[in-house]
């Protein structure tokens, strides 16, 4: 058995552990007894949940129970379309982290799942968090913008860090010196990445060192370049760039970025990319770009929308045709005010 597998057996005992003692043996046989074999992680029910981090699920009788261990924030999305494949009415969703946010996308929803916080062998009902205060980019930080625009990038601001891109990709990101207190331009396309160039070149005036790269990315993420490293990251930011260059792919007359409702984590992980359009009558509408088959860009789309305070606009899933899976279609058409995915092939 590998670790992966002894860690799934862990999740599924300890989710059975919390549903019996929250609704009573799940051994007894009858009605209350788990469904033969219902017990599992939600990756090998799908195949398509380890990026969304690891848990168990398990059915009893018309209700679906999932435990979310690893990466709550987007783990709501595949419980609601594990509980749609196991065809429960009922969904409860157990996470010992982050439940505040899972209760409010649940919320989106006109049928919600129900949200439980676990404290020890207790599930108490979760509470809804409200959306964080983007902190502003501080004067020290604010200054550095003339270099990434001097270095061919473009400015890119979301909770309070300052950064540069090219197409979509960070290339650059103003950061302060935890020990020294000292502000500087970081160049480099990740956080590993700055590092080192940090080191080899970290003697390179920084509009040197920063033109460099925008020179070595950019034919990377042109439209129909060859496959490479450098344009399977941030696919989705890729993508949104293009429709910002272009706003009449998704039917509208302007698209600019916006903020997601909560920090990306980094770039290797699939992460939604949040815009605001407005059609040629003037009307908003929130895009949210999409690449791979994502099981929780609806919750999370929809909880962009509210974060933006746009609760009641259009709200557009912009993805390629191959990933407008019919669980994606289906969840969009479930929220309070429906989603429509637009399929974009560039």
């Amino acid at each position: 058995m590998t670790q992966t597998d002894r860690q799934a057996q862990l999740f599924s005992i300890k989710l059975a552990a919390l549903v019996r003692d929250h609704s009573g043996d799940l051994r007894g046989g009858g009605s209350d007894a788990p469904d033969v074999g219902a017990i599992s992680t939600p990756g090998m029910q799908t195949g398509k949940l380890g990026m969304f981090g690891r848990g168990a699920a398990l059915t009893r009788g018309p209700d679906a129970w999932v435990l979310v261990e690893e990466y709550p924030t987007r783990g709501l999305g595949p419980a609601l379309a594990w509980a749609r494949q196991q065809q429960r009415a009922t969904l409860n969703v157990l996470a010992e982290q982050s439940t505040g946010v899972l209760t409010r996308q649940a919320q989106h929803f006109r049928e919600p799942p129900t949200v439980w916080h676990v404290e020890g062998r207790v599930l108490f009902p979760a509470i809804p968090e409200p959306f964080s205060v983007s902190p502003a980019v501080s004067i020290e930080h604010e200054s550095m913008l003339r270099l990434i625009v001097a270095g061919g990038a473009v400015p890119s601001v979301e909770h309070g860090v300052l950064a540069g891109e090219v197409a979509g990709l960070e290339v650059c990101r103003v950061v302060t010196d935890r020990y020294t207190g000292e502000v500087r331009l970081e160049v480099g396309v990740g956080a590993h990445d700055r590092e080192a160039f940090q080191i080899i070149h970290g003697d390179k005036p920084p509009v040197e060192a920063l033109a460099g790269v925008v020179q070595a990315v950019a034919p990377h993420r042109l439209p129909h370049a060859s496959p490479h490293p450098l344009n399977r990251l941030a696919p989705e930011r890729l993508l949104r760039w293009e429709l910002m260059t272009d706003p009449s792919l998704v039917g509208l007359s302007m698209l600019s970025p916006a903020e997601p409702p909560f920090p990306r984590p980094n770039l290797k992980d699939p992460f939604p990319a949040v815009a605001v359009g407005a059609t040629a009558a003037g009307n908003p509408v929130v895009v949210v770009c999409s690449v791979g088959v994502d099981l929780d860009v609806v919750p999370f789309a929809a909880d962009a929308r509210a974060f933006l305070g746009l609760d009641r606009a259009d709200l557009l899933l912009a993805m390629p045709s191959r990933d407008a899976h019919e669980v994606t279609l289906d969840l969009a058409s479930r929220l309070k005010y429906p989603a429509r995915i637009v399929a974009v092939d560039l």
